[in-house]
This record gives C-alpha cells, sequence and structure tokens, in this order.
C-alpha cells in the first residue's frame, strides 16, 4: 500500500472534515449516544479546519491514499495550562475507519514527532478518552504513557466521560 505523508492545504478542509466526522462515528460508536454522532457536521469541521488551516495553528499534515485523503494529524505546542515551551502536543490524529490499523497513523505521528523534535520539542502529551482502548493500544506503541494524574471528566453529548494526558518524551 502507497501511503504519502504532506502538509495540508486549505483545499483539504472538506476532505479532513469527512475523515474525522467518519472516524469520530466509527470510534466512539460504543461511547456516545448514537444521535449525538449522527448530528456531526462535516461542514461544520471543514470551517474549523479551514481556520486552523488559514491561520497556521495547530500544524496539519495528511495522509494520501491513491490520490484520496485518508487521514490527518494536527499538532502544535501544548495547549495544557503551564505547560513548557518545549511541550508539543498531538491535538487530533484520525483516519477513515477503513484505514485503521494499516500503518497510516504511525506515519502520520512520526512525521509530526520528526517536525516537533526539529523544533525542539522534548516532550509531546496527547489526550485520550480514558475509554478508547483502541487509541491507548497505538499510543504506547508509539512510546507514550499514561499520566494517572491527569484524569479528568467532561461531558459531551449528554455522556460524562474521563480523559486522561499521555505522555512522549524526547528519546536520548
Amino acid at each position: 500500500m502507497m501511503l504519502v505523508v504532506t502538509p495540508a492545504s486549505l483545499e483539504d478542509a472538506d476532505a479532513i472534515a469527512r475523515v474525522h466526522v467518519e472516524s469520530w462515528q466509527e470510534a466512539y460508536r460504543s461511547l456516545l449516544p448514537a444521535g449525538y454522532l449522527a448530528s456531526l457536521s462535516i461542514e461544520q469541521r471543514a470551517a474549523t479546519w479551514r481556520r486552523s488551516l488559514e491561520s497556521g495553528t495547530p500544524r496539519l499534515l495528511v495522509a494520501r491514499h491513491d490520490g484520496g485523503l485518508v487521514g490527518f494529524i494536527a499538532f502544535g505546542p501544548s495547549r495544557d495550562e503551564g505547560a513548557a515551551a518545549s511541550c508539543g502536543e498531538v491535538w487530533a490524529l484520525y483516519l477513515a475507519p477503513s484505514m485503521w490499523s494499516r500503518g497510516a497513523g504511525r506515519m502520520l505521528w512520526l512525521a509530526a514527532l520528526n517536525r516537533m523534535l526539529d523544533q525542539g520539542c522534548e516532550t509531546v502529551s496527547l489526550w485520550v478518552i480514558a475509554t478508547n482502548e483502541r487509541a491507548i493500544r497505538f499510543y504506547h506503541a508509539a512510546g507514550f504513557r499514561a499520566d494517572a494524574a491527569s484524569l479528568k471528566e467532561f461531558t459531551l453529548g449528554g455522556v460524562a466521560l474521563q480523559e486522561i494526558r499521555h505522555v512522549f518524551h524526547r528519546p536520548d
């Protein structure tokens, strides 16, 4: 399978939004109400990603397979309060469900990691829903470790959830 990772362009906003919504609808099917997932709007997500692409924050890379956009990663400085300037963050990493477990996520992660390391990041953090076992397995395989003290609760779609920060430390 030939995958190519490139910086996202403004023209990618609709495809990024489609991947984002479809991935949520599949990945969170057992975590969030069906009505909430069905209400997710590709148009609204596209507008959000268009603004991000115009501002340059977060940075976005996309994975393409056979010319079609099949995944993306958004990354930048850590948004956590009090985070050091040397801490980057993966803001989002999503793939079309048909591309899960096929190497695209790892390629996106490594491409973003290299860019963050080049910018002087010593650590990279991200937040994961505590019951999203598939994502947690992926991030652990990529070298992230849970920060147990970071567990926090939030409500989404009327459901109380917990999320936990995971941290990757720059290899020596």
